[in-house]
């Protein structure tokens, strides 16, 4: 196999401590790639590199941090190798209604999923541009259509969506592909309360009984590993999501309209009670974040 495929030298995974980052790290480790971790929980990372037969490093680092991603990149390319595929996978969500959401937690979320992809993109493309590789942006059906109540992570998404495909016409003529994956609903601890919290409830309540299976992250990698050795422009997973991109100019209307019906017998109160970041992955990039700097005081002008 070519340098730029599976088979050839180094796979990077961000958000690689759980779920679907985890699961992909493995099913690359397995074609014989050397892989790089990164993620924001240290042990867990540890644990998955030291599970992986083949040579692994680790980062903890936050992919909105563009000067420590600068530094996981070389470091990666100093233990390993330039990678050859770089899979921008870290990503959290929050749930609840945007006027009662902190603005702090909103501008997170876009800052992770968008900006964190776009760093991420922009660190490794000296290695991916020497190798020929390729890049896959983690996309969901999210972009698709606006679901209420997850209006942060709809938009990232939308916005990572966008950034990629630009990036993948701006990256062609030198070689490196650019692919989006777009995830449905994964057995994540993402969704893990979906049965329990009020809002993932709701917009799963009123979907086609196939559009609400849900698939283990081992059954999503398997999906994205096949897409990554063709260099895929587009992966779907599940794969017949393919057969929904013909509806997009009216999904947004068709998720309004079902939407209104799942969230109508919802209380106002439950809601703002289960307002905030969901799952262990997305709380544990919460919790680490530094604090933010004490406002400067106001000086009144002098007379």
């Amino acid at each position: 196999m070519t340098r730029s495929r599976p088979g050839g030298r180094v796979a990077v995974v961000t958000g690689a401590a759980r779920g679907v980052g985890e699961a992909t790290a493995r099913a690359l480790a397995r074609r014989g790639l050397r892989v790089a971790l990164l993620g924001r929980e240290l042990d867990s990372l540890r644990r998955v590199a030291d599970s992986l037969s083949t040579d692994t490093c680790c980062f903890e680092v936050d992919v909105t941090d563009e000067a420590a991603m600068q530094g996981a990149a070389r470091d990666t390319e100093v233990r390993l190798g330039p990678a050859s595929v770089v899979v921008a996978n870290a990503g959290i969500a929050a749930a609840g209604p945007f006027a009662a959401s902190e603005a702090a937690l909103f501008n997170r979320v876009i800052d992770v999923n968008l900006i964190g992809s776009a760093n991420t993109a922009r660190v490794f493309l000296p290695q991916l541009l020497d190798t020929r590789g390729y890049f896959l942006q983690i996309a969901s059906t999210a972009a698709f259509g606006s679901s209420p109540l997850m209006s942060a992570y709809c938009a990232s998404k939308a916005g990572a969506e966008s950034f990629a495909q630009a990036l993948r016409t701006e990256m062609r003529p030198a070689g490196v592909g650019v692919g989006i994956a777009y995830l449905h609903w994964t057995g994540t601890d993402m969704i893990g309360a979906r049965d329990d919290h009020p809002v993932l409830r709701a917009l799963r309540a009123h979907q086609p009984a196939l559009a609400r299976r849900v698939h283990s992250p081992d059954q999503v990698a398997a999906w994205l590993t096949r897409g990554i050795e063709r260099r895929a422009t587009s992966i779907y997973a599940p794969p017949w999501l393919r057969l929904v991109q013909p509806l997009r100019p009216v999904l947004p209307l068709i998720v309004s309209r079902i939407a209104r019906r799942s969230l109508a017998g919802l209380v106002t109160a439950e809601l703002q009670r289960s307002t905030g970041v969901l799952g262990a992955g997305g709380r544990a990039d919460w919790e680490s974040r530094p604090p933010a700097p004490p406002a400067s005081p106001i000086t009144p002008p002098q007379s």
